[in-house]
């Protein structure tokens, strides 16, 4: 069995913050090459080496295990992870992060072998989300998902689940120390569970204004640091924080814009979509996701300076997929063209015609973008008389939530609407 192993040693940093220095975890980060895309395994430790940057570590060493499918037991095989722990020891590594999706077995195993924290790379993005949600939802969606992640892995009464330290792997999902007491975490995600479903209650009903006001709604989508929060305060002055980090947003922004035709549209900025992003991850930020799934239409953001593009235009578009939303229309944009190859962009619109090249930074493009946004929202709506049978309820209530009801009367044979529905649900009613 062949391995790879590339080295890149580094000191360990110091940060300071407010006088206070605290270590920076020195972290050796573990692939898995089955043999099928041995370029995309490079790909993906270059986004998981800024994952571990964005959650505020150090990577010093990177290191491929090439075996056709991972160890029951240790993921990358005993004799590779005794081989690593070792180049651990050597390089005082406090964290090994593995990028894949380890069962609680191979994360003990691993834990055990290397003698230090072990975190796969789910653990390591709800890390990110735990130090970047802001609102009540985002928050309790973060808690959500934590918890969920970690009851398979509780390993009886007395450990603690928030060790709430300064590094992956330590930070809790909230300010107070849980015990891992299987029935208080369960209770904990029923009462999560129930508070979010009241808070998308209240988005709901703020959804439904804006229909009845009939402003259109559009989606900035896309994978995570493509620019959409750039993109964003370029169009509306929103004023939204801006790093060069993965998933620097996470909570819905949600402002009003203005397009050429004078046409007002309601403009939602989201989380950012990731290659293989956890079902459970997705499903915890359900309700943040729903102003992606309730839109008329989406802008999809796409970094066009990225080191392969089409990987996260596929990774988005299966996302949209698993929220119900892959039916939604769409403007792509293909954005930093300002530092992105001529090469790599001409190539990205010759497979995407339409897309609308720009630079949020500079503003380049964005009038061709209003314009582009003008055309789409003038081609997305189809007025619609429908005659629904009373036992069909749902599709009255449907129509409420998707278009704009003109009028609604009842007859002999049902209720009677009259309203302007978006292209795609035409089928929805028979």
């Amino acid at each position: 069995m062949s391995n790879q192993h590339v080295g890149r040693s580094r000191r360990r940093l110091t940060a300071t913050v407010t006088d206070v220095s605290v270590e920076v975890q020195r972290a050796l980060i573990v692939g898995l090459d089955d043999g099928r895309d041995s370029a995309g395994v490079e790909v993906s430790l270059n986004e998981i080496e800024r994952l571990v940057d964005t959650a505020g570590s150090e990577t010093v060493e990177r290191a491929v295990q090439k075996r056709a499918k991972p160890d029951p037991a240790t993921y990358i095989g005993k004799g590779k992870a005794e081989e690593l722990a070792s180049i651990g020891r050597a390089l005082d590594i406090d964290l090994v992060v593995v990028d894949g999706e380890l069962t609680p077995v191979q994360q003990r195993n691993l834990q055990e072998i290397f003698g230090t924290d072990v975190v796969d790379r789910v653990a390591l993005i709800l890390d990110i989300f735990a130090q970047h949600a802001t609102s009540k939802a985002g928050r309790a969606q973060v808690e959500l998902a934590m918890l969920r992640y970690l009851l398979p892995r509780l390993r009886g009464k007395g450990v603690e689940m928030s060790r709430l330290g300064a590094g992956i792997g330590t930070r809790g999902p909230g300010e107070t120390r849980l015990e891992t007491d299987r029935r208080r975490v369960l209770r904990r995600i029923s009462q999560l569970d129930r508070e979010l479903e009241e808070l998308e209650v209240v988005r709901a009903t703020q959804r439904k204004a804006r229909r009845k006001s009939q402003v259109p709604s559009v989606a900035l989508v896309g994978y995570t640091n493509a620019g959409k929060s750039s993109l964003l305060n370029r169009l509306t002055d929103a004023a939204v924080l801006v790093e060069d980090r993965l998933f620097s947003t996470l909570d819905a922004t949600v402002r009003r814009l203005e397009l050429p035709s004078g046409r007002q549209v309601v403009l939602s900025d989201t989380v950012g979509f990731l290659r293989d992003l956890p079902h459970g991850l997705v499903d915890a930020f359900h309700s943040t996701l729903e102003e992606t799934i309730g839109s008329d239409l989406l802008v999809h953001v796409v970094d066009a300076a990225a080191d392969d593009p089409d990987r996260q235009i596929a990774a988005v578009r299966a996302t949209l997929q698993e929220i119900e939303a892959h039916q939604i229309p769409e403007v792509m944009v293909l954005n930093k063209i300002d530092i992105a190859s001529p090469v790599a962009v001409e190539r990205l619109l010759a497979r995407h015609p339409g897309a609308v090249p720009l630079a949020a930074t500079t503003g380049t493009g964005i009038e061709a973008l209003l314009e582009a946004l003008d055309v789409a929202m003038s081609l997305d709506r189809i007025d619609v008389e429908l005659l629904i049978p009373f036992d069909r309820g749902d599709l009255v209530d449907l129509i409420h939530r998707i278009g704009d009801v003109v009028s609604e009367s009842h007859e002999a044979g049902g209720t009677r609407v009259k309203a302007r529905i978006p292209k795609r649900y035409a089928g929805s009613f028979g």
